[in-house]
């Protein structure tokens, strides 16, 4: 077990805080980014090295982050390093990197830290160390139903981030950013965030508790209400599809209408725009997971494998079986 949440880390402290970040390959650089740069940036604010953080991997080699761009380390991950705060940062893969070594270290060093925490895929990690069990977490959108089957002991929610006792877990590069931004705030005050938040032009608009949207909308809520309700009844359908009626009488307009919002909006059919939408949703589970191609299908709204498989192809050149293999 970890130490009290009596010693929870968003608290007022003007002490420095150790932090540990340990990071896998097949990470996105910007959850790399948004987890230390407003720290680094609060130290720079403060005058103080308020955050005192090293950046290590479980190897001791650079990880290769998604956009080829490597992340420069102190070295290897080491379980007996004192620190206040391990967070893992992960990505493509890092669900697999599970090895009982390096699980027996995570939970070694969450015994002894303050808090832990999982940005993205390092959610895996914390729940394969046990660390989630009886705790509310989140991880990113695309692995929910897998992480939720995964750690059926844990309360996991779609939530951009959740802090729970010493335990917190963020569903992105976003979310993470907002994270790292309530620490600063919540160690060292509003001013000092505020400060932070200005250095990268950065406005906070969503809460904590903000569902994790499978497609991001930016301003177009703000612009057109009916297509974004439109967008999020697609996404929250994939696995049953509407009709593009049932999503116009639902939106309030008539079918020929919110045709002729997305025509104007996005510069395609409702129909046209929801398949596609339907077919990234698959192409993610095919790349990312070792999911069946059946259930694909189903999770997906395809009434067949073969279905699938002949809509895939035509939207992405290849069949789905031969975009996993290769």
């Amino acid at each position: 077990m970890m130490k009290s949440e009596r010693l929870s880390i968003f608290v007022p402290e003007r002490v420095p805080l150790r932090v540990t970040f340990l990071v896998f390959a097949g990470s996105s650089i910007m959850c790399v980014a948004s987890a230390i740069d407003p720290l680094r940036a609060a130290n720079r604010v403060s005058g103080e090295a308020m955050f005192d953080y090293s950046i290590v991997s479980a190897d001791g080699t650079a990880p290769l982050t998604t956009s080829g761009m490597p992340v420069a380390v102190a070295g290897r991950f080491d379980a007996m390093q004192n620190t206040d705060v391990l967070v893992i940062v992960g990505g493509f893969g890092t669900r697999y990197e599970g090895t009982r070594q390096l699980i027996s270290g995570i939970r070694r060093a969450a015994r002894s830290a303050r808090a832990v925490g999982g940005v993205e895929a390092g959610t895996w990690l914390l729940g394969h160390a046990g660390l989630l069990e009886g705790r509310a977490a989140t991880t990113h959108w695309e692995d929910m139903e897998d992480f939720s089957a995964a750690f059926p002991g844990a309360d996991v929610r779609p939530d951009r981030y959740v802090i729970d006792g010493p335990v917190f877990t963020a569903g992105g590069a976003s979310p993470t950013f907002d994270l790292m931004l309530h620490l600063v705030r919540s160690r060292l005050g509003m001013a000092v965030a505020l400060d932070v938040a200005s250095v990268f032009i950065y406005d906070q608009a969503r809460a904590a508790t903000d569902a994790q949207p499978l497609v991001s909308l930016g301003r177009l809520e703000g612009y057109d209400p009916r297509l974004a309700q439109a967008i999020r009844l697609m996404e929250a359908h994939v696995d049953q599809p509407l009709t593009i009626s049932a999503i116009a009488r639902r939106t309030g307009v008539t079918a020929r209408a919110l045709e002729i919002i997305f025509k104007r909006s996005i510069g395609e059919t409702p129909g046209a725009y929801y398949l596609r939408l339907r077919l990234n949703a698959a192409r993610r589970l095919v790349l990312d997971t070792q999911v069946r191609m059946a259930e694909v299908a189903a999770r997906t709204g395809f009434t067949s494998a073969a279905s699938f498989s002949r809509a895939f192809s035509r939207a992405f050149g290849e069949a789905p079986v031969r975009m996993r293999r290769s």
